[in-house]
């Protein structure tokens, strides 16, 4: 196992986000099926992991025994419930990582043994797909090279920034809720085609390899969006004409609204 110094790696719920990061650690070396144990209740869910030869149990305590690094993949809402069933078992060298959205490191850190280091991290949907964004901040036990090596780890879903903590709600609201917006204007997109009269199939690829088009010329080149945007609005066209109803449909203010919602909500989710 490279870069997080562990006998194994817990993966604490068997849900999508755990994995995608299972899937993720194999299929990039960072770990070997050896490496990983997953903590699952759900026989069926725990069956998708087994197919991957990983150790599964039932009980948390279990998983978190001889584990260096334990990832904390369950929704905010239990994360209090979950923590106290296995911060005993939790060894004093391990790092504990979590995905839990709006959740704070301060909160983890009060939830768990003293001195146990905490590292918050983010990831989002595509991970499942090897293209995720992750936004990793260190609680205030963790050192910069614990948190660099949690980085690394991460990194194996796609890619993976270290952000200071008062931004990871910030940060939430773009990469970790954004491919839901993401997919509304594919669908959007999709269906305004569907009304001009293409089938459904045809637009929808249309949407999808344009945006995917875009965004590989947007890095590629460096080039600033609003750049891209004046190099495909020919004066007069068609182009420009469709900015101008997204302009006065309020899509920018709609797309501000929209990420401060999330902020707030994440906001209350840690509190």
């Amino acid at each position: 196992m490279s870069g997080v110094s562990a006998n194994r790696i817990a993966i604490i719920g068997g849900g999508k986000m755990g994995e995608a990061i299972v899937a993720g650690l194999l299929a990039s070396g960072f770990a070997e099926p050896s490496d990983i144990i997953v903590a699952e209740p759900s026989a069926e869910r725990a069956g998708v992991f087994s197919a991957h030869g990983v150790t599964t149990v039932v009980d948390g305590r279990d998983a978190v025994a001889d584990a260096g690094v334990i990832v904390l993949a369950v929704k905010p809402q239990v994360i209090d419930v979950v923590l106290a069933q296995v911060a005993p078992g939790v060894l004093s060298t391990a790092i504990v990582v979590s995905i839990a959205a709006g959740i704070t490191t301060a909160r983890l850190e009060s939830l768990l043994p003293a001195g146990v280091p905490v590292v918050r991290v983010m990831p989002n949907a595509p991970a499942m797909v090897g293209q995720g964004m992750s936004v990793v901040s260190g609680g205030s036990e963790a050192t910069a090279e614990q948190v660099e090596s949690v980085r690394e780890m991460f990194e194996a879903l796609g890619r993976s920034i270290v952000l200071d903590e008062r931004y990871q709600d910030a940060a939430t609201a773009i990469s970790g809720s954004g491919p839901a917006y993401v997919a509304l204007f594919v669908d959007a997109l999709a269906r305004a085609g569907v009304r001009q009269g293409l089938s459904r199939d045809v637009s929808q690829a249309l949407a999808l390899q344009t945006l995917r088009g875009t965004v590989e010329l947007i890095e590629r080149t460096g080039a600033h969006p609003e750049a891209v945007i004046d190099a495909v609005s020919s004066p007069g066209g068609a182009t420009i004409a469709a900015i101008e109803a997204f302009e006065a449909s309020g899509l920018r203010s709609g797309v501000f609204d929209a990420v401060a919602a999330a902020v707030r909500r994440s906001k209350e989710l840690g509190s």
